[in-house]
């Protein structure tokens, strides 16, 4: 059957053609994993596990929005816990890092405030503050200069947003610094932890935490999705806080609430990302591996970090996806970054390091790279 389609579908799907920027799913099976944000091998654990719901709740799917039906003792007791794993008075479920950007963000602000955010910060913050009825302003990445001048241009209640680590760069933010300039002008920063979850900290307890920072953050956003190696999210801060994203935040209110055998898949990745002190030395060793890896491989422009998050730039979407596609042919699984996600001419490979890599996993993806960018198959 032929199904008409606008003329505004096509013509956006053959501008992405053209760009070499179109995306498209493939199925990740076997092989050395350099993409995946397992960081902690966590993922691998769960699966070996067959738990169950507890029965004293009486069902096993979601039966309804957390306002309607779907809260239980169950979703309270975890976001008691979760709350006081990360320092804070409250703590709200959702079901993805990305509701809980949007639901977060979203409903913050009215249009006699301000929102003020790193131009870096991930697609789901950008969309919740572009749902909010805030005025809003972008920073250039990490220029504490650049934010005060942003600040003058703020009125009302200032809201600052940015990721405590970022996903596409691997570096982090001045997060004392942040404190400090908010503390000064009396706004309120609200800092994404997805990827410093589980990698940070004495349990994972992400960046800000580490840094002894939380008393001093508005609010937090901790996905599950990477280290932690399930699904879902949580923001954390304030029991008013709280409150509020339970009568404002929508993708919360009209989302259906998680199921009960999810609340245990969550419980027992937390411990079990708390516990894994031997996973988090071996992934720091790794990081600094890869670093005096470099000097075997200067003919390669590597971005610098000190995280789990290591690219190595090859400019324009046609070379990114030919080497993507050799790494694969060799059984290596690491991701081109292409424009329009970060800026042209940084198109990247983002390698993301694991406690289950190896060393030498990590040489012979740079070497099979520095082999091809050499002998020109990315050349186009």
């Amino acid at each position: 059957m032929n199904h008409r389609n606008p003329k505004s579908v096509q013509d956006a799907l053959s501008d992405r053609r053209d760009a070499q920027a179109l995306r498209s799913l493939v199925p990740v099976a076997g092989g050395v994993d350099l993409c995946s944000n397992d960081y902690l091998g966590i993922s691998r654990t769960l699966a070996l596990l067959h738990l169950t719901p507890s029965s004293e709740h009486g069902v096993v799917g979601a039966t309804g929005s957390r306002l309607v039906s779907g809260t239980t003792r169950a979703h309270e007791d975890l976001e008691s816990f979760l709350a006081e794993f990360h320092g804070a008075p409250a703590a709200l479920l959702f079901g993805s890092g990305y509701e809980a950007n949007v639901g977060l963000l979203s409903s913050l602000g009215s249009r006699h405030d301000t929102i003020i955010y790193d131009e870096l910060v991930h697609a789901s913050m950008r969309d919740g503050i572009r749902l909010s009825a805030a005025r809003s302003y972008s920073f250039r990445h990490n220029d504490l200069d650049d934010l005060r001048n942003k600040i003058g241009q703020a009125r009302g209640d200032l809201f600052v947003a940015v990721e405590s680590l970022y996903s596409m760069d691997g570096d982090t933010s001045p997060l004392r610094e942040l404190c400090a300039m908010c503390e000064e002008v009396g706004a309120y920063l609200i800092v994404d932890e997805a990827h410093a979850t589980g990698v940070y900290g004495k349990r994972g307890e992400g960046l800000v935490q580490s840094e002894g920072l939380h008393h001093r953050v508005f609010a937090r956003v901790h996905t599950f999705g990477k280290a932690v190696g399930y699904r879902g999210a949580i923001v954390v801060g304030g029991e008013t806080l709280r409150e509020y994203l339970v009568n404002f935040a929508r993708p919360f209110i009209y989302s259906t609430a998680p199921d009960l055998l999810t609340l245990r898949y969550i419980d027992r990745a937390y411990r079990l990302m708390a516990d894994a002190h031997e996973e988090r030395s071996r992934l720091r060793e790794l990081i600094a591996g890869v670093h005096l890896l470099r000097r075997e491989f200067s003919s390669l422009t590597f971005l610098e970090s000190d995280s789990p998050i290591q690219g190595v730039v090859l400019p324009s979407n046609e070379r990114v996806l030919a080497a993507e596609g050799v790494l694969q042919e060799r059984g290596f699984f690491a991701k081109a970054i292409r424009s329009p996600t970060v800026a042209p001419g940084l198109e990247r490979i983002r390698l993301c390091l694991h406690a289950f890599n190896t060393l030498d996993e990590v040489r012979g993806c740079l070497s099979l790279l520095a082999d091809v960018a050499s002998s020109g198959v990315v050349n186009g």
